[in-house]
């Protein structure tokens, strides 16, 4: 009767975003995600790292980009630096290796807010996007395509899937929020 599967991707596509954002908010751990939205002028145009190079983890707190065109370790190292993520560079023959410095009770707090408020975030765009089916729910229903029962209904799904998301969004701030305090 109403096809929600645009709806349900919404939702799918929000929570990838979430997910997506909070694999850039840095622990004490070493994660190559936080290098994702780092942008190298390289070969005239703008590239990510992982068009430039291979990027690992080589242990707890320290991860290694080796470029596989070594004329552009200093591109990499501006591009790192400029994106401001607190992370000590050290270059050598091989690359650049990333130090994940130890968090600061203070830092850790910091963190916490920077995620809560993606997390925050993500409820608007998923009240806008609730919004957007309740209104269109309602244009149907008062141009006589559904009964007022049906609006109702359907009212009714929309919300469960918003709590489920809702639900979603929660758990994984928390998991962050943990992550971030404990390591």
């Amino acid at each position: 009767m109403y096809d929600f599967k645009p709806f349900q991707k919404s939702i799918a596509d929000i929570k990838e975003w979430l997910r997506a954002e909070f694999g850039t908010v840095r622990t004490g751990r070493a994660n190559p995600a936080v290098l994702d939205r780092v942008q190298i002028e390289a070969y005239g145009s703008r590239m990510s790292i992982k068009e430039l190079a291979t990027v690992s983890v080589e242990d707890a707190r320290t991860i290694r980009v080796a470029p596989w065109d070594n004329s552009q370790i200093k591109a990499i190292e501006k591009a790192i630096t400029e994106a401001e993520l607190g992370l000590s560079i050290v270059t050598d023959e091989k690359g650049l290796r990333l130090i994940f410095p130890e968090l600061t009770g203070e830092r850790r707090d910091q963190l916490v807010k920077v995620v809560k408020d993606k997390h925050e975030d993500a409820r608007v765009r998923l009240k806008n996007e609730r919004q957007k089916v309740v209104d269109d729910i309602e244009k149907k229903e008062k141009t006589g395509d559904l009964s007022e029962d049906d609006k109702f209904r359907l009212k009714d799904e929309v919300q469960k899937m918003i709590d489920a998301a809702h639900a979603d969004f929660e758990r994984m701030f928390e998991e962050k929020e943990k992550d971030i305090k404990t390591v």
